[in-house]
């Protein structure tokens, strides 16, 4: 089995197991990658997924020497059966070669990421929300040596992070990026201990499910829809994707604060779910 879930409350994790290959993903791992994630999105009982990799080792790319033996050398010539619709656009295009890569998801995913992350996997983990990287963790697009692009987003998801000439620099350089560096630059968000990037990542997960989650989503979506936008735009993008929320969500949070929960910074109380 090349990818298994676990879960615990709210909290769903998606695992990485070919430990083998360093969790390389071959095109059935990222089929089953993919269809752990639109079935996280269609999942009521869960709100945060972690997407980890067992064996120490989120994920060292595409494997290669799998799609070698395979005979396929371009992104078009891979399972293509596995089909987004980019919302509002209708065009077709193929699913990501590393699978849930052009996935929009509507809930958060955090990457919890020990060893290397790197050329496909450095894509995966810039797709989630935001990484956890163990202290001797690293990223690098390993790809360039290969002559291998980047087609899961990475050339899309690192300027946005970390700004265009770095992003440049590290995409034609394949240079290694350490844990340390990830953190200084933006492209991680936090820094833990070897072997404790996944308890770091679900410690987060349900923090952040502890929250009233239709607020929390259209926040995150407002982050999402301003992209490319002038300020005046962004500005309106926000106020109508929140517009709904206040309704559905907010009059009951309000009501919990006037009753005397969350007062002075206490979140403790604040975020226990009506």
């Amino acid at each position: 089995m090349t990818v298994r879930i676990e879960r615990r409350d709210r909290v769903l994790t998606v695992i990485q197991s070919r430990p083998d290959v360093r969790n390389a993903v071959d095109p059935d791992h990222a089929d089953a990658l993919y269809d752990a994630f639109v079935a996280f999105e269609a999942d009521e009982a869960v709100d945060v997924a972690v997407f980890w990799g067992e064996g120490g080792a989120f994920c060292a790319g595409a494997d290669l020497k799998s799609l070698a033996a395979r005979g396929i050398a371009t992104p078009e010539n891979r399972s293509t059966h596995r089909s987004l619709e980019f919302p509002k656009d209708g065009s077709f295009v193929p699913r990501g070669p590393m699978g849930p890569s052009r996935l929009e998801l509507g809930k958060p995913v955090i990457a919890a990421i020990e060893g290397p992350a790197v050329a496909g996997g450095m894509e995966l983990a810039l797709w989630a929300d935001c990484r956890i990287m163990a202290q001797d963790a690293y990223m690098g697009v390993y790809n360039r040596r290969w002559g291998v692009p980047l087609t899961d987003g990475g050339a899309v998801r690192l300027p946005r992070l970390v700004g265009e000439g770095r992003a440049l620099e590290l995409i034609m350089t394949g240079r290694k990026v350490s844990a340390d560096e990830c953190l200084r630059i933006g492209l991680c968000e936090r820094v833990v201990p070897k072997g404790q990037a996944r308890q770091a990542a679900e410690e987060m997960a349900r923090v952040i499910a502890g929250f009233p989650q239709l607020s929390l989503r259209a926040d995150r979506r407002s982050v999402h829809l301003q992209h490319g936008l002038t300020e005046r735009a962004a500005l309106e993008k926000e106020w109508y994707n929140c517009t709904g929320v206040f309704k559905a969500e907010s009059a009951t949070g309000i009501a919990r604060f006037a009753g005397g929960a969350g007062r002075h910074g206490d979140f403790g109380r604040a975020t226990t779910r009506s």
